[in-house]
């Protein structure tokens, strides 16, 4: 996208109107009448016109001569980014017959009188695949499986484990079919609980078997409490899901394991028991990107000439795999449609190559440029479409931005309609959102990427071309590695993700934890433009979680209620790895925490008279440990701080 030239006016032709009337107070006060029906003013307001339109042309040659370089060197506008999300889609009631989510099925969020609704769409097909219960097998860890299909079905009391279950013991249910991205719910009743375990916190993974085997499946609900009583358990079970052969049985084979106990978890002491077991899908989870999808949309026609540019009608374009599907065809042929892939340039296009060139914030389209040679030859880059041939946008989305960065469960509306689905709703909040790169941000990046020259060296260009590979992320710092840690000559790059709060405001540790998906993507993109010999570790900060500990009094007539829970607001607010610190943009990477700000926080809270008490805990976010109290806790470089289970007691006037 060229960079649009900015509108700058700074005087205005009043302005030189009345500079004008006061100099003529000072150098000839004869003159009284400054009425605009007097000729003199007449003639000082033509002047006035003239300057303001000189000053104006004059004030914009510099910023616009800055803003044709920076488009000359190639800097352009990044387009926004889309949102996206796992929304499940939940029966009415288990089907005997798949029921088809088509791609493109749009969903949003329920619109109130402050905000639209934020539309979603669907980015494959998805099927919710009909199944039962086939066979059940049991298999001790290190021992041949054994089917205890039969003892089901004559209502015996099936152990699920060893008498003395040991991790590493498994359960497997086989389905009568595979149920890839399907939510399966098992019904399971028990006569002998599983004694010793935390219900709470079992020592038990559900797994399903796909084409890479073996993997972890989402537990949505689990009534049973760690098969300790009767109930049903919800799975989310992931893609791949594919029948296999076990114990000479072909099913859809999922397992329930047994696994080393966490620290301070308690473990089986005694096998749980099964005398009834069911399983059926009762929904299905699928990708749903925070954009509209367009179809057929007419572009014109071809002029038979190279370098032609067409623009789309929608935008910007959402990043897609295509991002855009153009096709042409002749008037005659209106079936021979031909279609043209999207490529970043011309550089390596033969003449015979449909190719064309994409801006994704202006969806300007352009055709293969035709440039003279030195022997005064013209070499075609990319093909020409026929003269007369008409040019079509068969698909492309369009849509983005920050507003589509929705927290878990605000998505509940379905636009389409679909037989016997009952609800729908994301599990996690949406991610990904990034709004458009404006000039003034596109004019501080350019001396950056200009001196980098997409290669790293120091370790701001590291920053530099981690942000463009992944945009959507809310942090990122980079940092000399440690040698004992890393190996010499390391560089480490820190990611922070993008996290929606859940309603109330508060974070979960876990979606501060980047994804694989996102760190293999910055690890590659920076792999390409290292210098040989440095070593690369991205990866996410150690988060230290804070438990702040206080005694405030409100003042007389206060509801300490309110008092308390805008405490932990601004609690949660300040100490923010996100949001947090000084200036809201995020708590310092090695910035101790010190009771002293703490005081200063709580001590702004409305209906807060005095803040008595103030200490701090280091705390795990993963176990819940908390240390000792002290009025200091110093990050490493590479830390953020992350807010634990605060508690704030308030005194009131019963007190």
């Amino acid at each position: 996208m060229s960079l649009p030239s900015p509108n700058l006016d700074d005087r205005r032709f009043q302005q030189f109107v009345d500079d004008a009337k006061r100099y003529i107070q000072q150098r000839a006060p004869e003159w009284t009448d400054h009425n605009v029906s007097d000729p003199g003013v007449t003639l000082i307001e033509t002047v006035a016109h003239m300057a303001d339109q000189i000053v104006y042309r004059l004030n914009r040659v510099p910023e616009k001569n800055h803003l044709a370089f920076l488009d000359l060197v190639g800097i352009t506008l990044f387009p926004p980014g889309a949102a996206r999300t796992d929304v499940t889609f939940w029966l009415s009631a288990p089907q005997e017959e798949p029921i088809s989510v088509p791609m493109g099925t749009e969903v949003s969020t329920t619109r109130t009188e402050r905000d639209e609704a934020v539309v979603f769409a669907t980015e494959r097909d998805l099927t919710v695949v009909p199944c039962s219960l086939d066979r059940l097998v049991v298999q001790h860890r290190g021992e041949p499986v054994a089917d205890r299909t039969s003892d089901l079905v004559e209502g015996k009391d099936l152990a699920c484990f060893a008498e003395s279950p040991r991790p590493g013991d498994c359960l497997l249910l086989g389905l009568t079919a595979a149920v890839p991205h399907c939510a399966l719910a098992l019904e399971l009743d028990s006569r002998v609980d599983g004694v010793g375990v935390d219900p709470r916190q079992p020592p038990l993974v559900w797994e399903a078997w796909t084409e890479d085997g073996w993997r972890a499946c989402e537990v949505d609900r689990d009534g049973t409490g760690g098969l300790n009583r009767p109930g049903d358990i919800v799975l989310h079970v992931p893609g791949g899901h594919v029948l296999s052969r076990t114990g000479g049985q072909e099913a859809g084979w999922v397992r329930c394991r047994v696994t080393d106990p966490r620290h301070g978890q308690p473990f089986y002491t005694t096998t749980p028991t099964i005398r009834s077991a069911e399983a059926y899908t009762i929904g299905a989870t699928t990708r749903a990107v925070h954009a509209e999808t367009v179809y057929d949309e007419a572009l014109g026609e071809s002029t038979g000439l190279p370098g032609q540019r067409l623009r789309l009608t929608h935008t910007p374009v959402v990043s897609d795999d295509p991002p855009l599907l153009l096709q042409t065809a002749a008037h005659d042929g209106w079936q021979d449609w031909q279609d043209w892939k999207v490529v970043p340039h011309f550089a390596a296009s033969r003449p015979d190559d449909r190719h064309i060139t994409l801006d994704a914030a202006t969806g300007e389209i352009a055709f293969g440029p035709a440039v003279r040679e030195a022997d005064g030859t013209l070499r075609q880059y990319g093909a020409v479409a026929a003269k007369g041939a008409v040019v079509r946008a068969r698909r492309y989305r369009t849509g983005g931005g920050r507003s589509g960065n929705v927290a878990r469960g605000a998505v509940q509306v379905l636009r389409t309609s679909i037989p016997y689905v009952a609800e729908v709703v994301n599990r996690e909040a949406a991610r990904g959102g990034v709004d458009g790169e404006t000039v003034q941000e596109a004019k501080l990046r350019a001396p950056i990427t200009l001196r980098a020259q997409d290669r790293a060296v120091t370790l701001r260009d590291y920053e530099e071309l981690a942000r463009r590979a992944a945009p959507e992320t809310a942090r990122i710092t980079c940092l000399e590695g440690e040698e004992g840690e890393h190996g010499a000559y390391a560089v480490r790059v820190v990611v922070v993700p993008q996290a929606v709060p859940d309603p109330g405001g508060r974070l979960r540790f876990e979606q501060l934890v980047p994804g694989d998906d996102l760190l293999g993507r910055i690890t590659r993109h920076l792999d390409e433009r290292r210098l040989i010999g440095t070593r690369l570790a991205v990866g996410p900060p150690y988060y230290q979680g804070v438990t702040v500990v206080a005694t405030v009094h409100a003042f007389r007539g206060t509801d300490t209620d309110r008092v308390r829970r805008q405490a932990h607001d601004a609690l949660y607010r300040h100490l923010d790895p996100l949001t947090g610190g000084a200036d809201g943009r995020g708590w310092p990477f090695g910035r101790p925490v010190q009771s002293g700000e703490v005081f200063a926080v709580l001590q702004r809270v409305p209906g807060v008279e005095l803040v008595d008490e103030v200490v701090l805990h280091p705390a795990d976010p993963l176990t819940g440990k908390r240390g000792d109290p002290t009025d200091r806790i110093d990050l490493d470089a590479p830390s953020l701080v992350f807010s634990y289970d605060h508690r704030v007691r308030v005194i009131g006037d019963g007190a």
